[in-house]
């Protein structure tokens, strides 16, 4: 499996508007062959901004790599800079790629 993270700096006082963005777009995912799930986290608090996570998982790196160049990704990501004209964000969302080495799930 690979995981693919972006991470976001969220100005202070913005955090809201950077979640309704997330929860309001269209994320087509479901329609992504190799895709398995998506999460958005939010982190600690800092000085001049909060730390947001977006983490989704995929089958494979190639799986990942299709997406970013699919039709269904160009849709995803048309308005994903939000804000209405105004930056909410504390520069660019810094991509992060993992290919899983273990995992451990909780067993029933």
């Amino acid at each position: 499996m690979f995981i693919a993270m972006n991470r976001f700096k969220i100005k202070l006082g913005e955090e809201a508007e950077f979640e309704r963005i997330w929860r309001e777009r269209d994320t087509h995912l479901n329609e992504v062959p190799g895709f398995v799930e998506f999460s958005l986290l939010r982190g600690p608090e800092h000085e001049d901004h909060t730390l947001f996570a977006s983490h989704t998982i995929w089958e494979s790196e190639t799986r990942f790599k299709d997406w970013t160049t699919s039709d269904a990704f160009r849709k995803a990501h048309a308005h994903a800079g939000g804000g209405g004209g105004k930056s909410i964000y504390l520069g660019p969302p810094q991509f992060e790629g993992f290919e899983t080495v273990q995992v451990i799930s909780k067993t029933d």
